[in-house]
């Protein structure tokens, strides 16, 4: 008697197509790569996904909800902007470095070339980069109105700054810069955010002392 036919696991089936994706990009993906990795014929992965693309879109939803979700959770339950910073940093060095999985931010490395059939898939992920950066100065802002930045901070340049070196850390840790030397960047970065809250501080300093001079 024939043994009974594998049940397809769906949620194994998207975990494995995330890193294949997350490896090779968007574009560097075959459906026949796909095929393999997931050991199922490609007919099952469109009656379960529907195309390579929906496949791929919720490959970056689960990455998000999992691997790519430090960023969200440092903003929601750190008490201050410069602790959420730190702790988006140094976790997304973490993550873009962990062992035994692809390295960097899959929404980062997944979009590096593409042709003009995937343009559609590329605007996607960059709406995803764009609420990333957006999130930052949003948490920025927050800290200012709350009096933990100070009043007038310029707090969309300091966004713009972050964001840049979160995605330049994906792209230093996929180019295979050791964890050690990414978190070396940290300080510095952390420096900068100081350094504005420094820099009002004395500005207010100098003010009162003007108006007690009069």
């Amino acid at each position: 008697m024939a043994g009974r036919p594998r049940e397809f696991d769906r949620a194994l089936a998207l975990a494995l197509a995330r890193d294949v994706f997350w490896r090779r990009g968007y574009e560097g993906t075959s459906m026949s790569d796909l095929v393999e990795v997931l050991g199922i014929a490609s007919a099952s992965i469109y009656a379960a996904f529907g195309s390579k693309e929906g496949l791929f879109r919720e490959a970056v939803s689960l990455y998000q909800i999992n691997e790519g979700s430090f960023a969200d959770r440092a903003f929601e339950e750190e008490p201050t902007a410069r602790r959420a910073m730190e702790r988006m940093l140094r976790e997304a060095v973490e993550t873009y470095t962990g062992p035994g999985r692809p390295q960097g931010c899959m929404v980062v490395s997944a979009a590096t070339n593409y042709s003009s059939n995937n343009e559609a898939v590329m605007t996607w992920l960059t709406t995803h980069r764009r609420a990333r950066t957006a999130a930052i100065i949003a948490r920025l802002r927050q800290a200012m109105e709350a009096g933990d930045l100070p009043v007038g901070t310029d707090v969309e340049s300091l966004g713009d700054y972050f964001a840049v070196l979160l995605h330049g850390l994906s792209v230093q840790a996929r180019d295979g810069v050791p964890r050690r030397r990414l978190l070396a960047l940290i300080p510095p970065a952390m420096r900068a955010l100081d350094s504005v809250t420094t820099a009002a501080t004395v500005s207010r300093a100098k003010q009162r002392q003007r108006r007690r001079g009069r």
